[in-house]
């Protein structure tokens, strides 16, 4: 049973997240302060931040809703799968919700989840990143509750985020050889994925001899022909925050004709890079960008450039990782 100062926490960081007087990036904080309770306490305290998170659900901001969708997708509970089944199913939501709301699914990686996202897989005139993602996502659920995951050795990646896809199993597979599969249009998307994660792990730590040719590898994953994938390299680079990076998420983010889901995370990617020289500059030239889901990205990208050049402990209101999400 929570405490009622316990309940007092969470009514208090709900209301910061609900309210649309408070600025974006306290709302954020607040955010991943309740999704630090949804993951890591259990019973009425989890379910009270699951709650407090999903009633977040009401904003008219697509950014806001889809880092909630994600959000719940890593808190590794159940409860979270109304919500989300809910805003995947509200085929008037924005698809970048709809999309993060499947790939929520997935992280959880519950069997039961798959008839919804084979429902909206296979709905016709779907969107294409909500088709792509749920394809994914049935791929991850299948694969998370297949012999082939008890068989696969798996390496012990240093993020600890719930992703897409895990990277490829444990093999002598290079660099060279994983961009291969990082490129190749014709392999389903969640074996691409794989190729993706397995390329991000030999860029960390930043100072290991594949870091940077992994990097560059990943880089080339921009002129796919997918805003879903493009948009998951921008996250991968803001996992890392390795400098290499720059150029690559610069160009994303000021290519005005790039899908605004790829911009957005490319702005929240150069956040995470904030102590280096000329990103806050970088970020500030699109403070009046004409998509509002990327002029909020700036926002809190440079909340997280602030965080970055203050040293602060704590991204968050209460200790979590200072990551903002697809």
């Amino acid at each position: 049973m929570a405490s009622d100062t316990d309940k007092s926490t969470i009514a208090s960081l709900r209301d910061s997240l609900c309210s649309e007087a408070t600025p974006l990036p306290v709302r954020f904080r607040a955010l991943f302060s309740l999704k630090h309770l949804a993951r890591h306490e259990t019973g009425d305290r989890a379910l009270e931040a699951i709650d407090a998170i999903a009633a977040a659900f009401t904003s008219p901001s697509a950014l806001l809703k889809h880092e909630l969708a994600y959000c719940l997708g890593q808190s590794a509970n159940l409860a979270a799968v109304p919500h989300l089944e809910k805003v995947l199913a509200d085929v008037q939501e924005d698809s970048m919700c709809r999309h993060e709301a499947a790939e929520a699914l997935g992280a959880l990686g519950n069997a039961e989840n798959l008839d919804i996202l084979r429902k909206f897989r296979d709905r016709e005139d779907e969107e294409v990143v909500v088709k792509e993602t749920c394809e994914i996502a049935i791929d991850r659920i299948e694969w998370e509750n297949s012999a082939q995951r008890k068989a696969e050795k798996l390496h012990q990646s240093d993020f600890a985020s719930v992703d897409p896809a895990p990277p490829m199993p444990d093999s002598e597979q290079t660099v060279e050889d994983l961009e291969k599969t990082l490129m190749d249009a014709s392999l389903p998307l969640f074996l691409r994925y794989r190729a993706m994660f397995a390329l991000r792990d030999l860029a960390s730590p930043p100072d290991i001899p594949t870091a940077v040719p992994a990097i560059h590898a990943l880089a080339n994953g921009f002129a796919d022909s997918s805003a879903l994938f493009r948009h998951e390299i921008a996250f991968v680079f803001g996992q890392l925050s390795h400098p290499a990076s720059i150029p690559a998420l610069t160009s994303a983010l000021s290519n005005l004709q790039e899908a605004s889901m790829v911009r957005h995370e490319a702005a929240e990617a150069l956040g995470s890079l904030g102590e280096e020289e000329g990103v806050e500059e970088i970020l500030k030239r699109f403070l009046h960008d004409e998509e509002k889901v990327v002029r909020e990205s700036i926002i809190v990208a440079l909340d997280m450039v602030d965080y970055e050049q203050s040293k602060q402990t704590e991204y968050a209101l209460i200790p979590d990782e200072p990551k903002v999400a697809v």
